[in-house]
């Protein structure tokens, strides 16, 4: 089983997040904890961690899916352990995103926030909206594919060439987007809370760009060579 440093406030920049949905590529899930300075399990994501054999430095929640077998090797390993009580008004998601940025986390990718309860997954893309993560990098992956909010003045993508992207409005109505290198372009036009308009667009130009004046966009992109 991997392990990781111990975990020290104050010396976190790159934070891996496991909850408790569906990971469907383990490969680049186990690359991102090995590669991490800090990897954080949202109560159930903890069994992620035990099946891919890595030691989390802390584990977040309530403990409600995570079994006594479980818990004795986490233990073990000299994970710690922040126990909050089944009745609480966040989720263990939320509260371990919230652990992760008090420790100083500058990029957190969160791995198993979808599949599963439809519910769950919904509210777990919402939590990119959370004000205390308007300064850190929050991605979520989901096999191959990530998803991340973009706010005013907007960001560079990654992505390589034939490489869908989705722009969604999140929150309310994105006003004045412009792209750069995507195959459907807009120049300071408003993306509206609700239609699908940004959805399924290209990158076709180095350097692609988002640029908006209010509002936020979920950016989610899907390679287009897995």
């Amino acid at each position: 089983m991997v392990g990781y440093p111990s975990a020290r406030r104050g010396v976190f920049l790159d934070a891996v997040l496991f909850a408790n949905g569906v990971i469907e590529n383990t490969e680049r899930a186990r690359e991102a904890a090995e590669s991490a300075d800090l990897v954080v399990a949202a109560n159930g994501g903890a069994r992620h961690c035990l099946r891919l054999g890595v030691m989390p430095q802390l584990i977040v929640g309530d403990l409600d899916s995570l079994d006594d077998a479980g818990q004795r090797t986490l233990e073990a390993g000299g994970t710690e352990f922040i126990v909050h009580p089944p009745n609480k008004d966040q989720t263990d998601l939320e509260l371990a995103l919230l652990v992760a940025v008090a420790r100083d986390a500058k990029k957190i990718t969160v791995l198993g926030a979808m599949g599963g309860r439809l519910d769950m997954t919904v509210a777990n893309v919402l939590l990119l909206a959370l004000p205390e993560l308007s300064e850190v990098r929050v991605e979520l992956w989901h096999g191959d594919q990530t998803a991340w909010l973009i706010r005013p003045p907007g960001g560079t993508l990654r992505g390589e060439s034939g490489d869908i992207v989705s722009l969604i409005p999140l929150g309310g109505d994105a006003q004045g987007v412009t792209t750069e290198g995507l195959e459907f372009v807009l120049e300071d036009q408003t993306l509206e809370f609700g239609p699908a308009r940004g959805v399924s667009n290209v990158i076709v130009g180095p350097s692609p760009r988002i640029e908006l004046h209010a509002g936020a966009l979920l950016v989610v992109l899907t390679p287009d060579a897995p």
